[in-house]
């Protein structure tokens, strides 16, 4: 980055039920491609927009948080009207802070928080709900919920609840927030936040733990599911339930170090969705 350059931190809002997720696909609509179209329109060059997650397609983000470098004649007043008229309307840029030049959202981040919505009664199938939750339509046992919930919290083998794991950096999460909490009168939320996750972990886990809400399978299953360790080759007597769907899953925060005074803090852009 040269002298005549200046990084950004956004933090961003996107509608993900128009996206293929985050990333930059060949031939597919994604929130990273929208905002790199966008500034290599205003600066009159391609510059890379990194985020701090990749959601996937159809999840949603109230506090996704994004960096870019752009020419230094901007300030963080102008470029964000500028993005705002020209992203879709499905992105919204909620603030710009010029940030070091050396600050990379996804790998200095030290805790992400996600909430996922599930409707339990007949009038979240609506169309002013449904594209932003799970209209399951039924009654969940919140108590059951929230005692499963409970046993997610702390340093756990998550590999049970991963689509596609890392195999460098293993399995292990530490989750220092997990609760269910009541929905207005739609339903409940499930809030979770945790030092990493893994690929549609929060889905996997909010899909048995409905299960567990309806009847369908005792408690005692998430315990199991949360092992100390890797599982043996071929033992896959236990598994989790399908994941939840897409849509509702938010994205709501993402925590940064920061140092103020000498002491270290925790610089955190956090949106829940009630």
């Amino acid at each position: 980055m040269s002298e005549n350059e200046t990084r950004f931190k956004l933090t961003l809002h996107y509608d993900g039920s128009a996206f293929h997720g985050w990333q930059v696909q060949p031939g597919q609509p994604t929130v990273q491609g929208a905002l790199e179209a966008v500034i290599s329109r205003i600066t009159g060059e391609h510059r890379t927009v990194t985020g701090a997650g990749r959601t996937d397609t159809g999840v949603h983000a109230t506090g996704q948080v994004a960096a870019v470098t752009v020419p230094g004649k901007w300030t963080s007043r102008t470029l964000v009207r500028a993005l705002n008229s020209l992203l879709p309307r499905g992105v919204w840029v909620q603030g710009a802070t010029r940030t070091d030049p050396g600050f990379q959202p996804r790998f200095d981040a030290v805790a992400r928080s996600y909430s996922y919505r599930v409707g339990t009664v007949p009038e979240a199938a609506s169309p002013f709900h449904r594209r932003w939750c799970w209209p399951l339509g039924r009654a969940l046992d919140l108590e059951a919920a929230s005692r499963t919930a409970e046993s997610i919290r702390g340093e756990h083998e998550f590999h049970a609840f991963a689509k596609a794991g890392q195999s460098h950096r293993g399995h292990r999460c530490r989750v220092t927030k997990a609760r269910w909490q009541p929905w207005g009168e739609l339903g409940a939320v499930f809030e979770i936040t945790a030092n990493r996750f893994l690929h549609r972990m929060v889905r996997y886990l909010v899909g048995t733990m409905v299960d567990i809400a309806l009847g369908r399978r005792k408690e005692e299953d998430m315990v199991l599911l949360l092992g100390d360790s890797e599982p043996l080759p071929g033992d896959s007597a236990l598994t989790t339930s399908p994941p939840a769907p897409p849509e509702g899953l938010f994205l709501t925060g993402v925590e940064y170090p920061a140092t103020a005074r000498g002491d270290s803090v925790v610089n955190q852009t956090l949106h829940y969705v009630i």
